[in-house]
């Protein structure tokens, strides 16, 4: 999810069982762990729900391009 009142760099909230990610979307068309404290929702997700939010947002960066783009422009 992009919300429209977010701000750069760009990023999207990815969730799934519980688990809550801020991943950053990187220039070189990969996605990154956000530096923030909050990045990781609860602290204590497990390893392999966090490690498979990450996988499925990867393999589907140009999408999440594109959600950021229609929520907040084109670059």
């Amino acid at each position: 999810m992009a919300y429209p009142a977010d701000h750069d760099p760009p990023h999207v909230h990815a969730t799934t069982a519980g688990v809550i990610l801020v991943l950053v979307l990187l220039a070189d068309g990969g996605v990154g762990l956000a530096e923030r404290k909050d990045a990781i929702s609860p602290g204590n997700a497990p390893r392999n729900v966090v490690a498979r939010i990450q996988r499925v947002a990867a393999e589907n960066v140009g999408e999440l391009w594109a959600l950021w783009e229609k929520v907040h422009g084109a670059r």
